[in-house]
């Protein structure tokens, strides 16, 4: 049974959803993480809706916020437990993205994913296993979790952009070179990348200038 997620959202500029933006945030954070780049995006994306869902489970590390799964080193749970809270979430997650696209009347090509950190990892994970390709995946400062087993699991292949920190000290830069050869090897043709020069696990103006040009590129705006 899925969990409903909840979620936070800011409306188009313009008044009319004609694309969404679905923002996944990070370890120990919540939806509102994320939505506060709506502002600096929503003008140049005036008839994107931005959405902001809270991950389905309280963080141990953190808690005052949320989790997509729990993460071992840093909460001694079991490796069985976050491959369960991985699973669930990643029902939880298609369930929310299936509703939201219905309730808006979208289709999946006019929606990103934008993910940080664990958010990142969820939709690396989620987006290329579902039935239909949405226009792209945003993925800052995260890792492609399961590499190996993306080959056979692939059912799409939409356009990523890999964008790290080469100063990160909470996921390693070194997972960005890493998740674009995962993906190469796994078929994709349309793999971005971009390095924050001097940036740590965090979201530098430039990364956010280069995520803009990416989503109106693949949104067709």
């Amino acid at each position: 049974m899925t969990r409903v997620l909840n979620a936070e959202r800011r409306a188009p500029v313009s008044g009319e959803t004609r694309s969404i933006v679905v923002f996944l945030h990070g370890y120990g954070a919540n939806g509102a993480d994320l939505l506060g780049l709506a502002d600096p995006l929503g003008e140049h994306l005036p008839d994107t809706l931005f959405v902001a869902p809270d991950a389905p489970e309280a963080c141990a590390g953190a808690p005052a916020g949320f989790q997509w799964f729990p993460i071992p080193w840093i909460d001694n749970s079991s490796e069985e437990e976050a491959a369960r809270g991985m699973e669930s979430a990643v029902s939880d997650l298609n369930a929310f993205l299936d509703a939201l696209m219905v309730d808006e009347d979208v289709l999946p090509e006019q929606v990103v994913l934008f993910g940080f950190s664990q958010g990142t990892m969820m939709a690396l994970h989620v987006a290329p296993r579902r039935e239909d390709a949405i226009a792209g995946i945003v993925a800052f400062s995260g890792r492609l979790l399961s590499p190996e087993t993306l080959a056979d699991d692939v059912i799409v292949r939409p356009p990523v952009l890999l964008v790290h920190g080469d100063a990160d000290d909470v996921v390693p830069p070194q997972s960005l070179p890493a998740a674009a050869e995962a993906l190469q090897e796994a078929g994709w043709q349309d793999v971005y990348a971009h390095v924050m020069k001097g940036t740590g696990h965090g979201i530098a103006p430039d990364g956010l200038s280069v995520a803009l040009a990416f989503m109106r590129d693949k949104l067709g705006l």
